[in-house]
């Protein structure tokens, strides 16, 4: 495992076969039938298994630890977990898994004003600086609109509250910080009926003080010059010339979502182009739109996690997370990518969108 990455031995593209009956015929072996499912049985597997994980990571992140909140954060923490209650809500309208997740948010909001800092290394990576980016992206349009419906709640702060440079900018970045405590808090507040509570949160998120070395810009260079000049992946630190890590903090799959974002934004072909590259990076060494072979790449990512992924991590063959049940390092966001591939139209990254 010193290339910290699977072979990718899945055929480029499988085509769904029409009933559950003809894909056991075509499969070789349990993986291979997964991925011949029709996809409205495949989906619902899926969904049956996110929602079993996600009672698992909300036992061990909740209630065994006696509903209190350490780690409040949402890259590692209980805001990890309520934003993957939201996610269920969304999909099933379970509004149980709405109300847990609303009483988690209110210790993470108790815990973050009244513990030490959590979270990723100040020193993270490229990702989280085009985390940064690409929320500048949708401030730079959207201004200070405060909308809570579940479509954005967007402030021209929050291109910034993605930036890990320091410990005291780190307590305002949304997915380390009280950025994230105070936009999921309010965007599940609205869903609950609570405008007061939604208020009250739009209110917190708005007073948060950034540190006065941020930058105002994140230069970028070339689309894709930043990338290893072989395989194309980027970097998994500022100044690293190693080109082993394919993760979402630490190289492609970070930076691709920036540059989708970036030509989505700018209507370049250019930033298009270089973001199917590092796509293309992910595929082919990390087993990780409209055209069918991107759908089916997630969705057999999707299926090998979902036919491997416990068995791999219990054998010790594939890493579980230092914080195995989080959102960000852990099944909770195996979780989450179940659930997204309920309906893909829908997928929406956590934390990049909200």
């Amino acid at each position: 495992m010193a290339d910290r990455f699977f072979p990718n031995e899945m055929p480029d593209y499988i085509p769904e076969s029409p009933t559950v009956e003809s894909a056991a015929v075509a499969a070789s072996d349990s993986l291979s039938k997964l991925l011949h499912l029709p996809f409205k049985t495949l989906s619902e597997g899926l969904k049956k298994a996110a929602l079993d994980l996600k009672d698992t990571v909300v036992n061990e992140t909740w209630v065994a630890k006696g509903k209190r909140v350490g780690d409040y954060t949402l890259y590692t923490g209980a805001l990890g977990t309520a934003f993957l209650l939201f996610k269920a809500y969304q999909v099933t309208g379970d509004k149980n898994d709405l109300a847990l997740c609303s009483d988690i948010i209110k210790a993470c909001d108790s815990a973050s004003r009244g513990s030490g800092v959590f979270g990723a290394d100040p020193a993270a990576a490229p990702a989280i600086e085009g985390g940064w980016c690409w929320s500048k992206f949708d401030g730079s349009t959207a201004r200070q609109t405060g909308r809570t419906d579940g479509g954005g709640l967007i402030s021209e702060k929050l291109g910034s509250l993605c930036l890990v440079r320091s410990v005291e900018s780190k307590r305002a970045t949304f997915i380390c910080g009280q950025a994230g405590v105070y936009a999921l808090g309010a965007v599940v507040a609205h869903h609950n009926g609570d405008e007061q509570s939604c208020q009250q949160y739009i209110t917190k998120f708005k007073e948060i003080k950034l540190s006065k070395d941020l930058p105002d810009e994140l230069c970028m260079g070339e689309p894709g010059s930043c990338g290893h000049p072989r395989s194309g992946n980027y970097p998994s630190s500022e100044g690293s010339e190693t080109d082993r890590l394919v993760h979402w903090c630490h190289g492609a799959p970070g930076v691709a979502l920036t540059l989708v974002k970036a030509a989505k934004v700018f209507e370049s072909d250019e930033f298009l182009q270089a973001a199917i590259d590092a796509g293309e990076v992910v595929w082919n060494r990390g087993l990780l739109n409209s055209k069918p072979e991107f759908l089916y790449r997630a969705k057999a990512f999707a299926c090998f996690l979902h036919d491997r992924a416990q068995n791999l991590i219990s054998e010790g063959v594939m890493h579980g997370g230092d914080r195995p049940y989080s959102l960000f390092e852990g099944i909770g966001g195996m979780a989450y990518l179940f659930l997204d591939m309920t309906e893909p139209s829908q997928a929406r990254f956590p934390a990049f969108e909200l």
